[in-house]
């Protein structure tokens, strides 16, 4: 018996459709809610870990504690591209800068070298609870942070008076007996890290998918508005925020006060997650901590539509400035130290001009798209 062969179908090549703008602005809402759920789960492992080692405060328990820290870290950076705009984490009442204002004046909180009397922790005056401390953040000015990552940052790690890596307070500054004030250096760590997954968990809920009237509700309805905003977004972050404060300023000042997670030394790695985040929204994936990987239409689809060679032109900047940030080497703050021609300077001043050429490309993609006014902000 035989059997004839049949030709092999010939598949006709059609280029995906054009998503609407509504399906790119409502997978973007998915993601952010994602990303915020991700960076609430981190942050209570953190407060978890923290709890663990104000029980029983040892140099393994610390360690714990900042490992949990510089986790949460690199899901929150992500984060950093939803803002910007008016969005619930940066209006009036949003608690950005509850969250992650910086730099950070050490002395506001506790001790620093040369002066063991400084700070809130040292002052039996000021209660510390949520509602005072969140009353104290930046109180007769900016760098006077109270709460958010840098200030559990700095009680876990505090100064930073090393060249060659990130600060190393002992355990036994939370020890009775071993430094003053330890029951209130115990009891403003626990504050800060509780508070800062309060404010993490308001996140969630604005953005939570099938409410009524929250932000995600008035978002998905806003069309080329929610639109404008998510460009706003990404525009900003690239130019005036992370290639100008994360990265100019500190590259101009050479100053180590400068950098943004100086007391972990964590900064290049901020950068990163930072400019990954970027990536995240303009494809329509991201990658959670558990390896899956949403993924939906982001602006590059709509922008590609209209203009494909555009739209891989950003596509690939894009990427280039993640790998530019991922070239960055710790410590940051000797990274910024020379002249031009400096390796580590060149480095950072790589990574700065890839996310200002991505800024541009990204006015031109908005305006591809119809969208001719974004007011980024500027550095």
């Amino acid at each position: 018996m035989s059997f004839a062969l049949s030709s092999p179908l010939v598949m006709a090549q059609t280029a995906p459709p054009t998503p609407s703008v509504q399906r790119v602005v409502a997978h973007y809402a998915t993601l952010v809610h994602a990303n915020y759920s991700d960076a609430v789960s981190a942050a209570r492992r953190m407060d978890k870990a923290i709890g663990e080692f104000l029980g029983a405060p040892s140099a393994d328990s610390l360690a714990k504690a900042r490992k949990a820290w510089l986790d949460a870290r690199e899901v929150y950076g992500q984060t950093e591209a939803f803002r910007f705009y008016g969005g619930p984490i940066d209006d009036d009442k949003g608690p950005e800068g509850r969250l992650n204002a910086w730099p950070m004046d050490e002395s506001y909180v506790d001790a620093v070298e040369g002066n063991d009397k400084a700070g809130i922790v040292n002052n039996r005056k000021h209660a510390i609870t949520k509602k005072s401390l969140a009353a104290l953040n930046e109180r007769d000015g900016e760098e006077n942070i109270a709460t958010g990552w840098h200030a559990i940052e700095f009680m876990l790690w505090g100064q930073d008076l090393s060249e060659n890596g990130p600060g190393n307070r002992s355990f036994e500054d939370f020890v009775d007996g071993k430094k003053a004030n330890a029951d209130r250096r115990r009891q403003y760590l626990k504050v800060t890290s509780a508070l800062l997954v309060d404010d993490l968990q308001t996140m969630v809920k604005a953005w939570a998918p099938g409410q009524a009237s929250n932000y995600r509700a008035r978002f998905e309805k806003g069309g080329q508005e929610s639109l404008r905003k998510m460009f706003v977004g990404l525009g900003s972050l690239s130019r005036g925020e992370l290639a100008g404060e994360r990265l100019e300023v500190a590259l101009s000042s050479q100053d180590q006060e400068d950098e943004h997670s100086c007391f972990s030394d964590n900064t290049h790695r901020d950068a990163v997650a930072n400019a990954k985040g970027i990536e995240n929204v303009w494809l329509g994936e991201y990658k959670r901590p558990d390896g899956e990987v949403l993924k939906g239409p982001g602006l590059q689809a709509l922008v590609a539509a209209r203009d494909a060679g555009l739209g891989d032109k950003t596509t690939r900047q894009i990427r280039a400035s993640v790998e530019a940030a991922e070239g960055i080497q710790a410590p940051f703050d000797r990274e910024i130290i020379g002249g031009k021609d400096a390796p580590g300077r060149k480095r950072v001043q790589k990574t700065i001009d890839s996310l200002v050429e991505q800024s541009r490309n990204l006015v031109e993609a908005a305006n591809a798209v119809g969208i001719k006014r974004l007011t980024l902000v500027q550095p």
